[in-house]
């Protein structure tokens, strides 16, 4: 469903049930866990305090932006982690491997994504409280492409029950991003050629080539965003509608780019809106 804050249009009935009300843990803890070999394959877990023994908590994990390139980090999704653990939610604000860096771009910063989440199963064997039943992927630019692509993987042991684009760029059509020129050369340096160069890879690597997919989607946009115009990601939107996919779109007139990932805003809010309960 499209909606602009405010006007409410409908609720995708698959996200109307997972309704979240804030439980403030009574403390945190935060750990640095390697998932991979690689210096960039890492994330933060965040873990809310006063769990009882025996209890799990649904996932949420973080996916920051940058255009995919060397320079940009995890640190521009804490603020959400740290809002996300005081509602009583773990979170996983991972790290990838990205252009400029070894082993980054593609395929690698996609099998980075897919690594990071696969290893809440083992997250959750070691004792942590994560409900594998309950994993969110949040993704804001460069990260909400990867957010979306991650719902489309295949053969996925742990599925998210909802992926989430906060402004994703270059949109989830790459093919026409890069036609575009759209963030210069950011979409050929991260594939590794133009789509006439490597359409397999494309076809990989963009949500809008692998819909409708199973999983819930939202997408979260300024309504006159300089970086990522609104047109590129509506009409992503109409093609996953007319696919069948379940997906529901917001977008804030005045909001910025950056506003996704702001906990105080009206956007973020429309995301912890479909989150599952935490408990």
């Amino acid at each position: 469903m499209r909606r602009r804050l405010g006007v409410l249009v409908l609720f995708a009935a698959v996200l109307a049930a997972c309704s979240a009300s804030p439980q403030p843990p009574t403390a945190e803890v935060t750990s640095r866990i390697e998932y991979g070999s690689a210096p960039e394959q890492f994330g933060d877990l965040g873990v809310p305090g006063g769990i009882p023994g025996g209890q799990s908590r649904p996932v949420v994990v973080l996916i920051h932006g940058g255009f995919w390139q060397a320079g940009y980090g995890l640190g521009f999704m804490e603020r959400l982690a740290e809002d996300l653990v005081e509602r009583g939610y773990v979170t996983w604000n991972v790290e990838y491997r990205k252009v400029g860096e070894p082993g980054g771009g593609y395929p690698g910063t996609l099998e980075d994504v897919d690594a990071a989440i696969e290893h809440l199963a083992a997250l959750a064997a070691d004792g942590h409280p994560i409900d594998l039943e309950l994993v969110v992927v949040v993704g804001h630019s460069a990260g909400g492409h990867l957010s979306l692509w991650a719902g489309t993987r295949d053969d996925a042991e742990v599925e998210p029950v909802l992926v989430v684009g906060q402004a994703p760029v270059p949109v989830p059509d790459l093919v026409a991003a890069a036609r575009s020129g759209m963030g210069g050369s950011a979409v050929r340096d991260f594939m590794g050629g133009t789509p006439d160069d490597v359409p397999a890879a494309y076809a990989a690597a963009s949500p809008a080539e692998r819909l409708p997919g199973t999983v819930p989607q939202l997408v979260v946009q300024r309504g006159a965003d300089p970086v990522i115009p609104e047109p590129y990601v509506a009409g992503y939107f109409e093609r996953a509608r007319e696919a069948g996919a379940a997906i529901e779109y917001v977008v804030d007139d005045e909001a910025d780019h950056g506003t996704p990932i702001d906990p105080g805003s009206d956007l973020w809010d429309a995301v912890v809106e479909r989150l599952p309960a935490p408990g």
